[in-house]
């Protein structure tokens, strides 16, 4: 067993690029979150509806079934540091339009639905870029280190970003979390301009985007491993994730709070996710990444079912911690994997292969979640959506042969 080392856990901040990229994204990835939270908050202080907070998650996530496969191809036939600036800049726009509504006092759901399917459009092209770009800000040697570095990042983002949401929404309205938003989005575009990135010449010749996209996806599905962890990870993101989306609903109905009990349970999750990142980034062993990302599946069904039946915030907040490790102890360990067998011409598609079916199954399970909620209760569909992860966790034992090929 590779003995574990400190100073390993953030050995690829030694390059510079990574380090301006950290930073960028630690500010940009803030404002992020306060949105999502202000914006889930604001729909149901709108509508009381869980049914309208799964159509707009159903809007925001309907992008990446729809582009981002086609955001992978484009990752790999152009700059991705310039692609990745137009992605962040459209999306800062974006911030500043909602913002703008909000103070006029005009916003309405359907302005919130269409807007976030804009942004989800800028996402499905900037998510294949990003998780395709650390390679060029890092030494190969150092890229697994470096992905659980930028997942930190993000679980930083969902742990400060919702709390201050809930505060900044309470005290000064949902407008000013949208500003900020905007605004944060500088830091990650300054960022990159600054970088020195080495020119280099794509090995993807510039034909039919149609036929590198098959390509990419023949890759795919022949490779058993990658065939495994996608398939889990679409069930993680179709039963697992979007159960976020009643979070609004869940804070308000069965907790009895309000915007600053929704922002606390956000950032609940946030810091068990990043507790799992700074964990696999700890860990230099392919073995016990493995082993993490199976304990992540075992654990989840049974923090679910717990999780329906409590009525009590301090209880329910531990809860989403151990969730939140689970969540993205297997989404972090599935990227590393991955990144590490697919060959550097093909990773952009790849990646937007791994983009689709992470973000691809949250639309569809937000909507179903908003649709079951809205007839059965948040608490029965939590149970539901536990027994499907239960199901998904039994069905290990039958595909442990492929699972011992993973590290």
């Amino acid at each position: 067993m590779e003995k574990l080392n400190l100073s390993q856990t953030f050995v690829a901040l030694r390059h510079p690029n990574f380090r301006l990229w950290f930073i960028g994204q630690v500010v940009s990835l803030v404002g992020t979150w306060m949105q999502a939270t202000a914006q889930g908050y604001l729909v149901y202080e709108l509508t009381h509806s869980a049914a309208y907070l799964g159509i707009v998650g159903f809007a925001g996530g309907l992008p990446t079934l729809l582009f981002t496969l086609f955001g992978g191809v484009v990752a790999d036939r152009i700059s991705k540091r310039k692609l990745i600036v137009i992605t962040q800049a459209s999306m800062m726009v974006l911030a500043f339009i909602l913002a703008a509504l909000t103070f006029m006092g005009q916003v309405q759901p359907w302005h919130i639905i269409i807007l976030a399917f804009l942004l989800g459009t800028a996402n499905a092209f900037d998510a294949p870029a990003r998780q395709s770009f650390i390679i060029e800000m890092v030494d190969k040697a150092d890229l697994s280190n470096a992905i659980a570095l930028n997942s930190t990042i993000f679980n930083l983002g969902t742990v400060i970003g919702p709390t201050v949401a809930g505060l900044v929404y309470a005290w000064l309205g949902p407008a000013w979390c949208f500003t900020i938003n905007g605004i944060s989005f500088i830091a990650v575009i300054l960022a990159l301009v600054a970088m020195k990135i080495a020119s280099s010449t794509s090995t993807v010749k510039k034909s039919n985007p149609f036929i590198h996209l098959k390509e990419g996806l023949q890759y795919v599905f022949k490779e058993p491993r990658i065939r495994l962890i996608l398939s889990y990870l679409a069930i993680l993101s179709t039963f697992g994730f979007s159960l976020m989306t009643l979070v609004p609903a869940w804070a308000v109905k069965i907790l009895g709070g309000d915007v600053r009990t929704n922002g606390l349970l956000l950032s609940a999750r946030g810091v068990g996710a990043l507790v799992g990142a700074l964990m696999i980034a700890y860990i230099g062993s392919k073995q016990l990444r493995l082993k993490m990302w199976l304990t992540g599946w075992y654990l989840m069904p049974f923090v679910l079912f717990v999780f329906a039946w409590v009525r009590w915030v301090p209880a329910s907040l531990l809860l989403i911690v151990f969730l939140g490790w689970c969540l993205m102890s297997v989404v972090n360990v599935s990227n590393g994997l991955i990144q590490s067998y697919v060959p550097d011409h093909l990773r952009g598609r790849v990646m937007s292969v791994f983009t689709l079916v992470f973000m691809g199954g949250m639309p569809i399970g937000s909507l179903l979640a908003g649709a079951l909620a809205s007839k059965n209760g948040e608490p029965v569909t939590v149970m539901i959506y536990g027994g499907v992860i239960l199901l998904a966790t039994l069905a290990t034992y039958i595909f442990r042969p492929v699972i011992k090929t993973l590290a």
